[in-house]
């Protein structure tokens, strides 16, 4: 991490998403409490599945319409994000974020516990706006808060956060809410009288509800935190996000349909499905060899356990020994070996190597994402949301993944799907390292 300078701020008239050393350790600090947040709502989905499946005894596909519409929200809400972000600023932005995200968070828990499926697949959707705005903001942000050969190691620092996150996710819900959750379905599935059945799935899915309150409160707490900050308000150009300037900025939209962005963003969409495969889809992948769900709902920590090691040995590593671009591709051939091992393997030993995902995965978003970027110049905040629209990736495959299963067989389709993605992004690396 670069050291902080005493330069002062750049003028109004530079774009704002220039390296920002000289503001300090604050924003570092205080992106990386955002990093932390987004971590933990995101990776509440991996032991949330395996809840709703129970509680509305839903089948696999219908239980994978939680990443679906929750990845999808990224896809419908990344362009306006980046039109909110340009009137408001970085701080208010952040701030309205964290605010849209209490309401989704507070909506999903309230509907879920009411029994109403399909209103809290409508809370995970605005859970996913405010996410989205979050990201568009706080992305190009980090890849520019200093030069960009570190970017990778900066972003590898968020991960970490992130990730952290990731991990206590689902140890909290599924300590929390999912206690039980092999007894009650269990007891749920061997009772032949429909009104017991329901009034114990009933009283099971009520714990749900002061957790995801509590959590909406705790983002309430966080937006108005980073309104009183000191976190600087900076204002992205308009030209690169205004629509009625986009239709006379031929430099920006040939930036746009350059071959290096609009395959980056190809990139991005199958690395977000690839990463939310491991982590959300490694307890259904588990359940298909008839690993109880007092163990599977806990598996996701495993992969996000893994993503943090691996983004720890990725500090370490870039840019000292690898390039970012270089270490990405080593990290997409070691998915790859990993992938078909755990095709080859069972049981626990298949299941470890899909959590040993998370480790090949952490480094690849980290040099992706500023790879995409590099001289996009000021066209960089709208190449960024598109690339956020790309996360849409990560409720895509893995309802490919439990679509496929049925015809094919779990483990040949995952392996199938991570090997294609892993490719494609190794390919997309070494041409822009070239």
């Amino acid at each position: 991490m670069p050291e902080a300078t005493s330069a002062p701020a750049p003028s109004s008239t530079e774009n704002n998403f220039c390296p920002a050393g000289s503001y300090g350790w604050t924003p570092l600090c205080l992106t990386a409490m955002l990093f932390f947040l987004i971590g933990f709502v995101t990776w509440l989905n991996g032991p949330l599945i395996s809840f709703v499946r129970v509680s509305f005894s839903l089948d696999d596909i219908s239980a994978f319409l939680i990443p679906l519409v929750f990845y999808f929200s990224y896809f419908f809400f990344a362009i306006p994000a980046s039109w909110v972000i340009a009137r408001t600023g970085l701080k208010r932005g952040l701030s309205l974020a964290l605010t849209v995200m209490a309401m989704g968070m507070a909506c999903t828990g309230q509907f879920i516990a009411a029994g109403v499926y399909e209103a809290a697949l409508a809370g995970l959707l605005i859970l996913g706006g405010g996410l989205a705005l979050l990201q568009v903001a706080v992305n190009p942000y980090v890849s520019f808060l200093g030069p960009p050969q570190k970017a990778a190691q900066r972003i590898a620092i968020m991960g970490i956060c992130n990730k952290f996150a990731g991990i206590l996710a689902p140890i909290v819900l599924a300590t929390l809410v999912m206690g039980d959750i092999e007894n009650v379905a269990r007891r749920a599935a061997g009772m032949t009288d429909a009104v017991a059945r329901s009034a114990l799935l009933s009283q099971f899915v009520q714990a749900i509800y002061w957790p995801y309150l509590g959590m909406a409160l705790l983002m309430l707490l966080a937006a108005g935190g980073v309104a009183l900050s000191s976190l600087p308000d900076l204002q992205p150009p308009e030209k690169a996000i205004s629509s009625s300037e986009l239709s006379h900025a031929s430099d920006t939209r040939s930036t746009l349909l350059s071959s290096h962005v609009l395959c980056g963003i190809a990139a991005m969409f199958l690395y977000v499905g690839v990463e939310v495969m491991a982590g959300d889809a490694i307890g259904t992948y588990a359940q298909g060899f008839g690993l109880p769900l007092s163990q599977t709902r806990f598996f996701t920590a495993l992969t996000l356990t893994g993503m943090l090691v691996g983004y720890c040995l990725g500090m370490v590593c870039t840019p000292r020994f690898y390039s970012q671009e270089r270490y990405t591709l080593y990290s997409c051939i070691a998915g790859s070996i990993l992938s078909l091992l755990a095709f080859v393997g069972h049981g626990y030993g298949s299941v470890l190597c899909i959590a040993l995902l998370g480790v090949a995965n952490s480094m690849i978003f980290p040099g992706l994402f500023p790879t995409v970027l590099n001289n996009t110049g000021k066209a960089a905040p709208l190449v960024s949301a598109f690339l956020v629209m790309a996360y849409c990736g990560g409720g895509i495959l893995p309802q490919l993944f439990v679509w496929l299963k049925t015809l094919f067989g779990f483990q040949g389709v995952f392996t199938s799907l991570t090997l294609c993605g892993y490719a494609l992004i190794a390919l997309y690396m070494r041409r822009s390292a070239s």
